[in-house]
This record gives structure tokens, C-alpha cells and sequence, in this order.
């Protein structure tokens, strides 16, 4: 069962500053501060505009598998330890990735069975019904884990990041 880090890492973690590492020279700047400042929602927005820049995409109905495949572990990286650090440790591609193995995904592999077990485990889905991307996700520390990032123009793309990066394999 995944856990918030404990106290003792939390204090470690506000101590160490985030690189803000970019393959791509993207400015991971707002993004930082937004989560510091817990506006996860601004966050959320914040992480799908700079997963474009990325890309090179002005669109997520241009963004493919292979866009996600491809997308710079680096970045990949800086995202997820951004939205780690101002969690402590309760929201980020990589809870949400432990989640997906817990719940029986397997890496190189998307299964929509799968899929749902992920969406009860981390509060997308409630009562067997999916939330309404656009007024029922918990934009707050109080969500469950792994409730964010949820980046919702990622649905159109098979499912959410973590899904892409789980699914196929993102090991760090």
C-alpha cells in the first residue's frame, strides 16, 4: 500500500531544491511554484502545457503513443519530482506507476480492467462510475493518492500518463 513519505523525508525533501532539468529547454518554473504554493489545479494545467512543449505539440489531439514513448526521461523526471516534493510524496507519475502495479498492471501492457482498479484505487472512479474530469476531481492535499497529476486531455490518448509511462515501461 502506498504511503505519503514519512515526516522525517518530508523535512529532507524541503531541503533539497529540485534541478529543473529540460531535454528540451522547457521552463519548469511556474510549475514549481505553483505546487509550491498547493494550487494543484494551476499545477495540473501547468503540467499539461510544459508535457506539450515537450512534445512539440500545440494540441493533445496531435499527441500519439509514440509522443509519450518518446517523451524525455529527463523532463519526465523533473515533473514527477516536482509534484513528489510539494506532496510529500502522495501525488506524481511514480505513485501513480506503484499504483498501477499494485492493482495487477503490468509494465508493457494496458488493460482497461486494470485501468478501472487504478481509477478506484487513486479516486477517479466512485461507486463504479468515472468522476467528471471537469468538476469532480479533488483539486487538494486531501485527495487520495495518486489522484494527481490527472492532466485530463491525456484521456483522449488512451488513458492518463501514468497509464502511458507505467504501461510501457517508465522506470524512474
Amino acid at each position: 500500500l502506498i504511503k505519503p513519505q514519512s515526516q522525517n523525508q518530508e523535512v529532507q525533501n524541503q531541503e533539497v531544491e529540485i534541478e529543473l532539468k529540460s531535454e528540451k529547454g522547457v521552463d519548469y518554473t511556474k510549475l514549481r511554484d505553483f505546487l509550491a504554493a498547493g494550487k494543484w489545479k494551476d499545477a495540473d494545467r501547468e503540467t499539461a502545457e510544459r508535457m506539450l512543449q515537450v512534445m512539440d505539440k500545440k494540441s493533445w489531439l496531435d499527441v500519439n503513443k509514440e509522443d509519450l514513448l518518446n517523451f524525455p526521461c529527463t523532463d519526465l523526471r523533473t515533473i514527477n519530482s516536482l509534484w513528489l516534493k510539494s506532496s510529500n510524496g502522495k501525488f506524481g507519475f511514480s505513485v501513480q506507476k506503484e499504483i498501477w502495479i499494485e492493482v495487477g498492471g503490468k509494465l508493457g501492457e494496458y488493460d482497461y480492467e486494470i485501468y478501472k482498479k487504478f481509477g478506484d484505487r487513486n479516486g477517479w472512479r466512485q461507486r463504479g462510475e468515472w468522476l467528471s474530469p471537469m468538476s469532480e476531481i479533488t483539486y487538494e492535499e486531501s485527495a487520495p493518492v495518486g489522484h494527481l497529476p490527472f492532466i485530463f486531455p491525456l484521456l483522449g490518448c488512451g488513458g492518463c500518463l501514468c497509464l502511458c509511462v507505467g504501461a510501457f515501461g517508465y522506470s524512474s
